[in-house]
């Protein structure tokens, strides 16, 4: 919400808000970052819609009995889910590039953003994640980027099915893989998204994807980090502890990159991004360029810092696809992991309890250790009837060391207690942007 917010504010509208994090006294810097937007904020208790003439655009976790939505519904103001009013500047822009995916979609949008924005194509930017690249002091939470190109960038999302809303000129898929949805629905609801574009950008390697390569789209780019025949291959991949180089081919050109951010899949990611950047008129060259300058995207495999030996990782990963993309990435170093996880919801823990189980046991070494406090949750109606305990027998019965406690404190004191030499505590999770104050904490407390 607060990047479709900046967007809205930026081109000439009144914008004001409300947040349940604001009233529970949570994250206050990104308020006050808001407020000094010219963003006028409100208690989450229908005091801030008054009038008929307002338009309340809520996303789609706010459940009908909240004040906001009743005193709209009172006072006959309309309302629009997030998406839909996304989806309404996305449709309208020149150029809409649109970035599908159960997993790298921020990275992916963020990396296409900047090489637009470093070639002087000045594109708007809607993203989920902080974008290092556009961070100032003046903007410390930019999520989003609002230009005067033709270029509208944005993540879109398929949790919601929202997806089926936008209409891509140029429509990027990195993977298909179980989170939100059936995999009968995903495959539905991307491959709609894909046709509708008159340029696709697809992953060869993720067998879903590869599979949308031969639909009816005018015009297809494939990418492939395996030896796939794509148009745009990487080879040479030489992975450091927190960066990545390789070579990326492309007919008979060959360009070098130096990625600032580690992860075989985020040679994938810079793949997509420059087959998307291709589409829209940048050459090869001017993409590695830019992504030789890219700084990444926050809570993604941030290196947060070390001391007295152990280091701290603050990560995104919440589902199976993001979480062994991390452990991937981590275990072609050495060092012990203490992984704290902290789901994203009851929710999800139910749909996907098997899936977590078979990827924290796959994915873990013997010598790691898996902690885990109950899932996020801050209000609304949810059934909890899998909890964190559930996952964590499951992993333990598969000969993984995992620890279910009460809460995140008690994960703290524990990892207060493991932590040696050596160690990378990873600080897990999505949903809540206090996972990042809490590994800081973390570290500073070692």
């Amino acid at each position: 919400m607060l990047p479709l917010a900046m967007i809205v504010k930026a081109a000439g509208h009144h914008v004001e808000g409300s947040d349940r994090a604001l009233d529970q006294g949570r994250t206050g810097a990104k308020f006050d970052y808001l407020r000094s937007l010219g963003i006028e904020l409100h208690q989450q208790d229908g005091s801030g819609v008054v009038r008929a003439g307002q338009i309340l655009v809520a996303s789609a976790a706010v459940e009908d009995t909240v004040s906001d939505v009743v005193a709209a519904k009172n006072v006959g103001a309309s309302r629009l889910s997030r998406a839909q009013l996304l989806a309404e500047l996305f449709n309208n822009a020149a150029c809409p590039i649109g970035v599908a995916g159960t997993s790298g979609k921020s990275t992916t949008t963020a990396m296409i953003g900047w090489i637009l924005h470093h070639t002087e194509k000045y594109p708007t930017i809607m993203n989920g994640a902080v974008m290092k690249n556009f961070v100032s002091p003046d903007a410390l939470f930019a999520s989003a980027l609002v230009g005067d190109g033709d270029a509208f960038v944005s993540e879109v999302d398929e949790s919601d099915g929202s997806i089926a809303m936008y209409n891509p000129k140029i429509a990027v898929l990195n993977n298909i893989a179980l989170d939100h949805k059936s995999m009968d629905e995903l495959r539905r609801l991307f491959g709609d998204f894909v046709g509708k574009a008159d340029i696709a950008v697809l992953n060869l390697d993720n067998g879903e994807t590869a599979q949308l390569s031969n639909n009816n789209t005018r015009k297809k780019i494939t990418y492939s980090i395996k030896g796939k025949p794509g148009d745009l291959r990487a080879e040479k991949i030489k992975p450091t502890p927190f960066g990545v180089s390789f070579d990326v081919y492309a007919g008979e050109c060959c360009v070098s990159v130096n990625l600032r951010m580690p992860g075989r899949h985020n040679v994938s990611n810079a793949l997509a991004a420059m087959a998307a950047a291709s589409a829209a008129g940048v050459s090869i060259q001017k993409s590695a360029a830019a992504l030789n300058h890219f700084d990444g995207v926050k809570r993604r495999l941030e290196y947060v810092g070390e001391t007295k030996g152990v280091t701290v990782i603050d990560d995104f990963g919440h589902n199976p696809d993001k979480i062994t993309a991390t452990l991937k990435t981590l275990h072609e170093f050495p060092g012990r992991l203490l992984v704290m996880f902290q789901p994203h919801g009851f929710g999800p823990l139910k749909k996907m309890k098997n899936e977590f189980i078979e990827t924290f046991s796959e994915h873990l070494t013997p010598d790691d250790i898996l902690l885990m406090p109950e899932p996020v949750y801050y209000g609304g109606t949810t059934d909890k009837s899998v909890s964190s305990g559930d996952i964590a027998a499951g992993v333990a019965a598969a000969g993984r060391q995992t620890e279910a406690l009460s809460d995140r404190e008690a994960c703290g004191a524990r990892l207060l207690e493991i932590a040696e030499a050596g160690d990378r505590i990873v600080v897990m999770g999505a949903r809540d942007d206090t996972l990042s104050i809490f590994a800081k904490e973390i570290l500073s407390r070692i």
